[in-house]
């Protein structure tokens, strides 16, 4: 399994090579040359393994660069029950991802049971494990440079915090995240740990980690490495809990189904993507936004027109306030043909300000060929999902789950089953639970009082010349 660019600019190379790399030299993002599939008959005999079974049938497909012995020791010491317990019984968290049915048709799938209790961890303790794996072997060092809406950060540092040779320095934006999203991030003391908090919202954040991975020489010398969605390994760990929710909720194997995903960077729902290229019977995917609604434009007009700071919205499910979604060039770049000449253009006029319109016959295809739908919320809207579901199922989501709660009954068709994708534990968002219901939503013992703890950070104007600086004298 060799990866390409999505902008034609770089050399096929092994996973274990773009892992440790971030975006491509090119500034395009890393994908395989072509993707893997599975037959119906394969199909029919992955439904009845576990979870880390699944997971090293799925991931094993894009990773040939790790002995397979190694890598399902890798996938069978993340994926444990005691990692992905929340609370609970190890006994009975061993499906790590389990379904609940609210109604005939209607499912949740969670994702909120591991360490920072968001869907990131699915993706990120794999991740940690990896990097830890690869630079061991190669004797080498990388200092991680993300950026975070809010789960991202607090799931990369649970996965790196204390590992060997990995330094981690997260940009979040300053003042948008939840109280228990930024103790979660702020509140770690370990060394390897390096929080910023950034005088601009999630994309401006975003930009000076493109930046700083667009300055070769600094890329280079300072060993800079990502975790954001732009990373592929966090695409391809995501890619396994579509196949688990698949097999965990179909009646018949081949059985097509939908599946509806919160979503701002379009990391999560892409790799919902990959699921369906590789022959999971998914018939629609729904893209589900809160306010800041560029994803919906872009499915329902074929206009893909990021915003600007300014006018980005500072929402009540703030994960998903970005409008600059990094992983829409990886489905564009399947979308337009794998032709990389154009999809560079498209998206250097996307880094001008310009953005783009699909032609009538591209734009067609997104939902013929690709299943794609889309639906957005308001902050009422959520509040309203949150109720309603508390009283009709007895159940606390969080805000952005609950936005996709809102797009799924929008779009679902009656006799299909309809998976909504969770995206964290209600607590984390426990203000406007509050608000919705006049009650606090349960949280696990183990992270009560987080707030109390002792915090550190440092605030920064969005300033690329800056953040290097920051990290050079800390390295």
């Amino acid at each position: 399994m060799k990866y390409i660019s999505t902008r034609g600019g770089m050399e096929p190379q092994q996973f274990c090579d773009i892992l440790l790399a971030g975006l491509a030299p090119d500034g395009g993002l890393a994908i395989p040359e072509s993707y893997p599939h599975f037959s119906a008959d394969d199909l029919q005999r992955l439904s009845t393994l576990n979870y880390r079974e699944l997971a090293f049938e799925v991931i094993s497909r894009f990773i040939d660069d790790i002995p397979a012995e190694e890598l399902r020791d890798l996938i069978n010491k993340t994926y444990t029950a005691e990692t992905y317990c929340n609370g609970r019984e190890p006994s009975k968290a061993d499906d790590i991802t389990p379904i609940i049915k609210l109604e005939d048709d209607l499912y949740i799938q969670e994702l909120s049971n591991g360490p920072t209790l968001a869907f990131k961890d699915m993706a990120m303790q794999l991740l940690g494990n990896l990097f830890e794996y690869v630079l061991a072997k190669r004797n080498e060092t990388v200092n991680i440079l993300g950026a975070t809406s809010g789960d991202t950060g607090s799931a990369a540092e649970y996965a790196m915090r204390g590992k060997k040779g990995i330094n981690v320095f997260m940009l979040s934006p300053f003042g948008r995240m939840s109280p228990f999203q930024r103790a979660q991030m702020f509140s770690l003391q370990d060394k390897n740990i390096h929080n910023i908090a950034v005088k601009s919202m999630f994309d401006g954040c975003q930009d000076l980690v493109k930046a700083c991975n667009k300055d070769a020489d600094f890329k280079a010398n300072y060993k800079i490495g990502a975790v954001n969605s732009i990373n592929w390994s966090r695409i391809v760990a995501q890619v396994v809990y579509y196949f688990k929710g698949y097999f965990g909720t179909v009646t018949t194997v081949g059985e097509p189904i939908d599946f509806c995903v919160p979503s701002g960077n379009f990391g999560n729902i892409c790799a919902g993507h990959i699921a369906r290229q590789m022959g999971l019977p998914i018939r629609k995917l729904v893209t589900a936004t809160n306010e800041n609604d560029v994803l919906d434009e872009f499915f329902k007009t074929g206009g893909y027109y990021p915003r600007k700071d300014a006018e980005t919205y500072a929402t009540s499910s703030p994960s998903m306030d970005i409008s600059k979604a990094s992983n829409l060039e990886r489905f564009v770049f399947d979308l337009v043909g794998r032709d990389a000449a154009k999809l560079a253009q498209m998206w250097t006029d996307v880094e001008s300000g310009k953005g783009f319109k699909l032609d009538d016959g591209t734009f067609k295809k997104m939902a013929e060929q690709y299943g794609f739908l889309s639906g957005k919320s308001s902050h009422a809207d959520r509040l309203d999902a949150i109720r309603e579901v508390h009283e009709k199922y007895g159940l606390f989501i969080d805000t952005h789950t609950a936005d996709g709660y809102k797009a799924a009954l929008q779009t679902r068709t009656p006799g299909v089953k309809m998976v909504i994708m969770e995206t964290a534990l209600a607590a984390k968002f426990e203000e406007t639970i509050q608000e919705a219901l006049g009650t606090l939503p349960n949280r696990p013992e183990h992270l009560k009082g987080i707030e109390n703890l002792p915090q550190r950070s440092t605030t920064m104007e969005a300033d690329a010349v800056a953040l290097k600086k920051f990290v050079i004298e800390r390295l």
